[in-house]
């Protein structure tokens, strides 16, 4: 008896777990299909709305004036949205470009660059202009279009696994799997693009969650009419699949932007710089492109740098904060103010290949290191440099905050004075004289872009910027085929301005298709060309190493 009661027991609670498995594991399936969401929130076949909508309401909810994009089937209904809604959609000849654009918006208008691409190729094309604003940490929103959902893998058109390809490049990869899931995908990944270290982040938007119910129904729903239990259960599948995308779509939802986070410095660590500064005799302040982020003003920054009344060289994006004829402005001979300067403030400048990997710095000199992002930060600090204080934190920030504590501290006049440039004399070289006389016709709400090698850098090393942000550069990637996208959006955010887009012969190929665009949408541009007929950068040194210059001769077209 005792042993038949021990029996049943067990019996029972194998039934009981068996039980609770299969119930786990049912709801765990209608979970997954869907069904219990759509047990609580409406379906509504017959609505003409559809998801291009959504994201055309996020985008004007986070203040997107502008989308660039070259048009294709997957993303047709973003674009006829963004129209509707005040948004100006942009397409442009490439989607390089357009990526190009949307960076030159982001830093110039502190609003996130949109740019909107269609699956497979139209992404793929994105891949080296990504990769450029993720150095030249740019908060910027990649959407690209894909196959639907259901179709991936399955040898659906232009279907590529594409978040691979981000993964590396963006602070953020994700594919929207329904509906009602675009507008808070959207609002996070534009918070994370501008939090932090900013940079681009890509979303998918599969095309069965853009175009309308009745659309995706036709498309991939399947069948009315089945035989066999099969082809009923494949069927009831297909349609339940179209039903769960749309489960929910349009119930209110909450468009408003996320919080961007910025880390800053903290009191204490404004206040041991200042102590270091004021016993500095020859500070100097190296002022990279990451000081122009949000949220401090470029006018504020400049009148924080002009009270300290220290030195300043300015890189990339930084290029132009203090006026032209600036006594604190140093232009040239910044290897000699390195080796002289006896602190040096790297105000979002990093120890890379542009300083020559911290190598400049003199032996004792105190250097203090300001950067949003920690690997940056301390960029060779373990090879051939060593930070006094090393702060993780918004360097534009910590400069006012820097200017609040030395109210009166004064830099030696013998060190403001020390480091001027030659002025120009008639025996310079042709490029030379032409740059000169470029920037001597520059107005004063002119705006330079820079897409090219030799000729370039010297006009880095001439031009002068005339107000902050007016210079744009590739910035640490070095990329050529930035001049058309980058002028395009400098133009469109600042229609006043006088747009240059300094070439190299061989820079400009890549966008002179742009031309079109330009003309299309009224964006006018002046584009000065250095035409030597060479890839002179890369000539100059492969010649001399190598005593070739195969690859880099081109031709003197339109002479």
């Amino acid at each position: 008896m005792i042993i038949t009661m021990d029996l049943l027991t067990a019996v029972c609670c194998a039934i009981a777990v068996l039980l609770v498995t299969t119930t786990v594991a049912l709801l765990g399936a209608a979970h997954h299909l869907g069904l219990l969401y759509q047990l609580f929130h409406k379906v509504e076949p017959k609505s003409p709305r559809h998801g291009g909508e959504l994201v055309a309401d996020v985008l004007k909810a986070h203040g997107v004036r502008f989308v660039f994009t070259l048009a294709g089937g997957h993303i047709s209904p973003i674009l006829v949205a963004a129209e509707k809604v005040g948004i100006r959609v942009v397409d442009t000849r490439h989607e390089a470009t357009a990526v190009f654009a949307a960076d030159a918006v982001s830093r110039l208008s502190g609003r996130i660059g949109v740019a909107v691409v269609t699956a497979g190729p139209g992404v793929t094309n994105a891949v080296t202009a990504i990769k450029n604003a993720q150095m030249a940490e740019s908060p910027l929103l990649l959407i690209g279009g894909a196959a639907a959902s259901l179709q991936k893998g399955r040898g659906a058109l232009q279907d590529i696994d594409q978040l691979s390809l981000f993964r590396t490049l963006c602070k953020a990869c994700v594919s929207v799997p329904t509906v009602r899931q675009i507008v808070p995908t959207l609002r996070r990944a534009i918070a994370t693009a501008q939090s932090g270290t900013p940079g681009p982040v890509f979303v998918e938007l599969p095309i069965d969650v853009l175009y309308p119910f009745h659309v995706v129904e036709k498309e991939v729903g399947g069948p009315k009419n089945t035989r066999g239990l099969r082809g009923k259960l494949v069927q009831w599948y297909l349609q339940n699949y179209v039903r769960n995308l749309f489960a929910g779509a349009w119930e209110s939802q909450d468009f408003t932007p996320l919080p961007v986070k910025v880390p800053l410095g903290s009191e204490d660590e404004v206040q041991r710089c200042a102590e270091l500064v004021s016993r500095a005799t020859k500070p100097l302040v190296l002022v990279g492109s990451q000081a122009m982020l949000p949220p401090t003003p470029a006018e504020e920054l400049r009148d924080s740098l002009e009270a300290l009344g220290i030195p300043c060289y300015l890189g990339g994006a930084a290029r132009g904060l203090l006026p032209p004829d600036s006594p604190l402005l140093f232009r040239h001979n910044r290897r000699d103010a390195l080796r002289d300067a006896d602190l040096v403030l790297l105000a979002g400048s990093v120890c890379d290949f542009r300083l020559s990997y911290g190598r400049l710095f003199a032996r004792g000199a105190v250097v203090v290191a300001v950067n949003r992002d920690r690997a940056q930060l301390l960029r060779n600090a373990d090879v051939f440099w060593k930070p006094r204080l090393a702060v993780r934190g918004d360097a534009a920030s910590f400069v006012v905050g820097l200017a609040r504590k030395l109210k009166g501290f004064s830099c030696p006049k013998e060190w403001l004075q020390g480091e001027k440039a030659a002025t120009p004399t008639s025996q310079h070289l042709n490029p030379m004289d032409l740059l000169y006389r470029m920037d001597a016709l520059l107005p004063p709400d002119s705006l330079l872009v820079a897409d090219g090698g030799d000729f370039v850098g010297t006009a880095a090393y001439i031009a002068r910027p005339r107000r902050p942000l007016s210079w744009l550069d590739p910035g640490a990637f070095g990329t050529l085929g930035v001049g058309g996208g980058f002028a395009l959006g400098a133009k469109l955010c600042r229609p006043e301005a006088e747009v240059w887009i300094i070439y190299g012969d061989g820079s400009l190929g890549y966008s002179l298709m742009e031309f079109d665009t330009f003309v299309r949408h009224k964006t006018p541009v002046i584009a000065l060309v250095g035409n030597d007929a060479c890839w002179s950068q890369i000539a100059r040194e492969q010649v001399a190493m190598l005593g070739s210059n195969v690859a880099c001769g081109l031709e003197f077209v339109g002479e």
